[in-house]
């Protein structure tokens, strides 16, 4: 049986086989869930699948923090066989345990994913997110390794030695942040490198970032999606690049007003939830992933039947508030990346001058073949101004000038509450 193409009435009888168990699996097995469950008045022995989706409780990040380290956890110490954290920079870190089983399923999900992008036992992949209490890592480790795929095991930073081994050892896929990738290029070059394909994730980026990837390195740029809680990086586009294919034999996504938790359709923008399965040591029912995206259902053009998601516009909790104005990072990049004189480094400053806020923008120039850098600072700002309807500073530096990062970009520094 092809799981990957099921028809859509066969996907929705293993979900509603697997939601039923899942709700009596919860309750019996996590305190947490049990007491939650009983504030909402939800009965798991009147629960009639998923038409009664929307009656279960919605469950948060703070949820996790709150019960630090396992509270939430629905199996005994004996079962856990491997721990991942959050980095905890916003407040307590969110832990998250794995069964034996957990970790398999893990691996097949993102495996089917590699796969639909064309990932093979004949590609050599370099894995540069970093391997620890991050999931990155060891995600692309073990899904590539289900394929047959040889394994790089990089990790982050060293450069030249991340240059290096792509050439002696003739790698030919990457998994890295797409910012990370970006600053690779800078420094490879392309006639010594066999890269064919590359996964980006773990910070926002663009469609125009994709396409300074592709022209510089001439690979194939794939976005992948997933998070800590949920088991790091789990789904990918596949070949035909038009959003993340959704295991929905192991995971149930809604789309929701972020403000009012009402329910949003077809298309529609809004945040994804997710209710997970088959996980077992920290099963989460109705996740409130904080990402800002719409679901397609329609078959997708590789025959795949599963449902998909959207690029991600932005995450509720990194939208900035300027001046009543919502912001989305990733909005500021697409229109940095369109502008062909730009270089893909920038950083974003947030001020406040008496009483109100200020929005800085520093970019990189892509060279300085004696461009009038007043014209192009106007240009962009006019620009900004069209898609966030708010005016912004704009700073044109020469290249080379701003910060590089070798994991995760950071490229909002709010110095509003300083």
């Amino acid at each position: 049986m092809d799981v990957e193409r099921l028809r859509t009435e066969e996907l929705e009888k293993i979900q509603e086989r697997k939601l039923k168990v899942l709700v009596h699996y919860v309750y019996s097995n996590s305190s947490f869930y049990r007491k939650r469950f009983k504030e909402a008045g939800v009965n798991p022995w009147d629960f009639k699948g998923l038409r009664d989706l929307e009656k279960l409780p919605f469950t948060k990040k703070q949820d996790l923090r709150d019960t630090y380290p396992t509270g939430m956890f629905a199996v005994p110490p004996s079962k856990i066989v491997r721990f991942h954290a959050s980095s905890g920079t916003t407040g307590k870190p969110t832990v998250v345990g794995y069964t034996a089983k957990d970790l398999e399923t893990w691996a097949e999900c993102l495996a089917r994913g590699l796969a639909s992008c064309g990932l093979t036992k004949e590609d050599v992949l370099q894995i540069s997110y970093g391997y620890g209490l991050f999931t990155g890592g060891f995600g692309f480790h073990y899904a590539a390794e289900k394929l047959g795929t040889a394994v790089i095991p990089a990790s982050t930073g060293n450069t030249r030695r991340q240059l290096e081994l792509m050439r002696d050892l003739k790698t030919t896929a990457i998994a890295c942040t797409p910012s990370y990738m970006l600053y690779l290029a800078e420094s490879m070059d392309a006639a010594d490198i066999n890269l064919r394909m590359g996964f980006f994730g773990a910070e926002p980026w663009s469609e125009e970032t994709r396409k300074r990837i592709e022209e510089k390195t001439g690979m194939d740029a794939f976005d992948c999606y997933g998070s800590s809680e949920l088991s790091g990086p789990l789904f990918t586009e596949c070949r035909e690049k038009a959003g993340f294919h959704i295991w929905a034999d192991h995971f149930l996504i809604e789309i929701i007003d972020p403000e009012t938790g009402e329910r949003l359709g077809e298309g529609e923008k809004g945040e994804l939830v997710v209710t997970t399965l088959s996980k077992e040591a920290l099963p989460l029912i109705r996740w409130r992933t904080g990402d800002i995206t719409h679901i397609d259902s329609e078959r997708c053009a590789c025959g795949r039947t599963h449902p998909r998601v959207g690029r991600i516009a932005g995450r509720s909790d990194d939208m900035l508030i300027v001046r009543g104005v919502n912001v989305f990072p990733s909005q500021i990049e697409h229109v940095l990346m369109e502008i062909p004189e730009l270089a893909e480094h920038y950083m974003i400053f947030l001020d406040r001058e008496k009483g109100l806020d200020v929005m800085k923008i520093q970019v990189e120039l892509r060279s300085e073949n004696n461009l009038d850098t007043d014209i192009l600072r106007k240009k962009v700002a006019r620009r900004l101004k069209s898609v966030l309807n708010l005016a912004t500073e704009i700073e044109i530096v020469s290249p080379g000038k701003l910060q590089r990062f070798e994991g995760k970009a950071r490229r909002v520094v709010d110095r509003r509450e300083i």
